[in-house]
């Protein structure tokens, strides 16, 4: 008997009462154990970012290495075209791209207590205009509210951005260790792996292995190409409805979709912005946002990778709520796939065949080998049809 069947059957066996005592039991330790993970990431946070970060920019360059061993390629040489390639991309974006932003992220800074003034302006208008048509809605006390706090909100904002060459400065060495470090995993992952799961159960090595290269895969290929498509598509549109800062509306938007839900939370802040300069075109910005986002996370994203993630969005949310307790932004990144991975995981309890194919038991899995039966088998030995000793 499977030892996951084993466990499942214990806890049907159980009483009620019994139940809720492991639950009650277990509890602490679970959050005692998320506490200690929380303390060790906080002091080892600057070396863990650089390794998971490195760990995930290899994921993601290691499938075209794998499409070019294919071809024949081998291993070093498609590490380092690839490393190249992808190297070059990132400069290219952070001469082309990156600067532009920047710029238009300043300018913004600058002329947001601007749009702050005009944004109040409009909710004043706003209620004259209801005040005249009979409905008693009064703004000002609003407007003024909205108006100290969002002054109070850019005064923060300004600070930070007038510490962003400082922080450049100080991380440059951290981004200099992580594409070593990602130059390096890309070449040796495969060994490396390989050292690491020697440690897990044979049953369960290649099942886990594959488990986890599936979930991090389908989400990582996922997000980056919906938020590739997004971002692209809403600078254009920006551009050509001549929005303000029409560019780092765009990137931004697109930035914040590679974390799910991060899209809707870009598109609101966008639009928030925008209408505090003019709210029609805060509206233009709203609707095309919403009918871009909802073709390419409902039409063309489930074409191109099929179900990213697989989860209910109450436990997407849940995920990304504890992983940015837990390790912030990182583990925000990374919360989705390790739930998955762990769905996967309780699924396998519950089931010796996961749903994606994969066998998560803790038996190997053999192919039913044929059986030779021998008409008049040895003395001593079972007749194997009939289980009874057989005839001299």
């Amino acid at each position: 008997m499977h030892k996951s069947n084993k466990l499942l059957n214990w806890w049907n066996e159980i009483t009620p009462v019994a139940r809720v005592v492991t639950i009650a039991l277990s509890a602490p330790l679970l959050v005692l154990n998320a506490w200690a993970f929380a303390s060790m990431f906080n002091y080892f946070h600057s070396l863990l970012v650089i390794l998971i970060a490195a760990s995930l920019l290899t994921f993601l360059l290691n499938y075209p290495v794998h499409l070019m061993q294919q071809h024949g390629a081998t291993r070093g040489r498609a590490a380092i075209v690839v490393f190249l390639f992808a190297l070059s991309v990132l400069l290219g974006l952070g001469v082309t791209l990156v600067p532009l932003a920047i710029e238009q992220a300043q300018q913004l800074v600058v002329r947001l207590p601007e749009w702050i003034d005009s944004g109040q302006r409009q909710l004043v208008l706003l209620n004259d205009q209801l005040e005249g048509t009979g409905f008693p809605i009064n703004l000002d006390i609003l407007a003024e509210q909205i108006n100290d706090r969002l002054k109070s909100s850019l005064q923060g904002l300004t600070s930070e951005v007038l510490n962003l060459a400082v922080f450049t400065v100080t991380s440059l060495l951290d981004v200099l260790l992580t594409l070593v470090l990602t130059f390096y995993l890309l070449q040796h992952s495969d060994q490396l792996w390989a050292s690491l799961v020697e440690w897990l159960p044979d049953p369960i090595r290649q099942p886990f292995s594959e488990t986890l290269r599936l979930s991090f895969q389908n989400f990582f290929f996922g997000q980056l190409i919906s938020a590739t498509m997004m971002g692209s598509a809403l600078t254009i549109i920006f551009l050509f409805l001549r929005v303000p800062f029409g560019l780092l509306f765009g990137l931004t938007i697109g930035t914040m979709a590679l974390v799910p839900f991060g899209g809707s939370v870009g598109i609101a802040l966008v639009t928030l912005l925008v209408a505090l300069r003019d709210i029609g075109v805060g509206v233009e910005v709203l609707i095309s946002a919403l009918i871009v986002q909802q073709i390419v996370e409902n039409l063309i994203a489930p074409r191109i990778i099929g179900s990213v993630t697989g989860l209910n969005p109450v436990w997407v949310f849940l995920a990304i709520l504890t992983g940015a307790r837990v390790g912030g932004l990182l583990g925000v990144v990374i919360a989705v796939p390790t739930a998955v991975v762990i769905k996967s995981a309780l699924v396998a309890l519950r089931s010796p065949t996961h749903p994606s194919g994969l066998i998560l038991t803790t038996e190997p899995h053999t192919p039913p080998q044929p059986m030779v039966i021998e008409d008049k088998p040895e003395k001593g030995v079972k007749d194997l049809r009939s289980g009874q000793p057989a005839e001299g």
